[in-house]
């Protein structure tokens, strides 16, 4: 077994999400309590046309570990072998299969969760992987729980994947056609769980310290991923390790300690390699970011317009104060 699910560890996963769980993110998150974490995807092609571009999504530091490397493709040599390059720049925890994936340009290469559709392709990808790691590292893979409401076939496809030597299993609880839409089935991820021997780790619509301890208590999953709540709330899993063990909840985020940690996140993210150092394209590349955090705060949409133009750290820290002076001018547009 995979060591943070020993001795009845109950890990807190933050979900792998493109354009969100950079170096800077996980490192954020895992300040925060996050017990686990995992890369934006890569993909394995890219890792072996063009592996010094591709390089920069798999960097990680060793206060991130336990650390998974996710990958995805629909090639299960080729993909072994982009796998047996990540584990040679730099030993991740684990190698992690992104079959659940429901985003277009992905799903259109046969990758994501396009696989959940071809099961024999499915176990090709996973076991072409396992086997040419070897005993490396451990091979973990998540899905959804199918490609569309007429076709749900997780426990299926769990089976299929820990005969391919899969170590754990990650499932949202959409399907790929509900995109983010709906409600989680935790019922399927539930039905997961008794189907093989390996942990499961359930995602979907766990927000609150409150969600984590219904899901731990009602369900047999391992452990929990957290996902887009962490983007708005990365103290989620600081709230929810609290609830777990006091049943209260912490007080609310103050708005200072909030915009500290925003505008902390702008400057550990221009002194990365993401963005070259370019401090323009950093703060405008993350922009949606900003938005994200800010979302609830008061005088949200004269908030949302200025962050909308932000584009240096300076311009986030003056944000941040007249902010919170409750003086927050309207955008002027000329």
């Amino acid at each position: 077994m995979l060591p943070w699910f020993e001795n009845g560890n109950f890990p807190l996963y933050l979900a792998p999400m493109a354009g969100v769980t950079d170096v800077v993110f996980r490192t954020i998150c895992k300040e925060l309590g996050a017990d686990v974490v995992v890369t934006e995807f890569v993909s394995a092609e890219g890792i072996m046309q063009r592996d010094e571009y591709t390089r920069k999504y798999t960097e990680f530091n060793e206060e991130q570990r336990p650390l998974g490397i996710q990958i995805f493709g629909a090639d299960g040599k080729r993909m072994g072998e982009a796998a047996k390059k990540i584990i040679d720049w730099k030993q991740p925890d684990f190698i992690d299969i992104n079959f659940g994936c429901p985003v277009n340009k992905v799903v259109s290469k046969n990758g994501g969760s396009s696989l959940l559709k071809d099961c024999p392709l499915l176990a090709s990808v996973a076991s072409g992987i396992h086997e040419a790691v070897g005993e490396q590292v451990p091979v973990t893979a998540k899905i959804r729980i199918g490609w569309d409401q007429e076709s749900i076939n997780a426990p299926e496809v769990c089976k299929t994947l820990e005969e391919s030597g899969m170590q754990a299993i990650s499932i949202h609880g959409r399907t790929r056609s509900q995109g983010y839409r709906g409600e989680a089935d935790w019922d399927v991820i539930q039905s997961c769980t008794g189907a093989v021997n390996v942990p499961i780790v359930g995602n979907g619509d766990i927000a609150t310290g409150a969600d984590v301890k219904l899901r731990k208590e009602t369900t047999d999953v391992n452990g929990v991923m957290i996902g887009r709540a962490a983007m708005q709330n990365p103290w989620v899993f600081k709230e929810a390790k609290h609830y777990l063990e006091t049943g209260e909840e912490l007080p609310p985020i103050a708005i200072e300690e909030r915009w500290k940690l925003i505008t902390r996140h702008c400057a550990l993210a221009i002194q990365s390699t993401r963005y070259g150092g370019q401090e323009k394209h950093t703060i405008m590349a993350m922009r949606a970011r900003l938005m994200a955090y800010c979302k609830g705060f008061p005088g949200a949409k004269p908030l949302r317009s200025r962050l909308c133009q932000v584009s240096s750290l300076a311009e986030v820290e003056d944000l941040a104060a007249e902010h919170l002076s409750g003086k927050l001018a309207p955008l002027e547009i000329n």
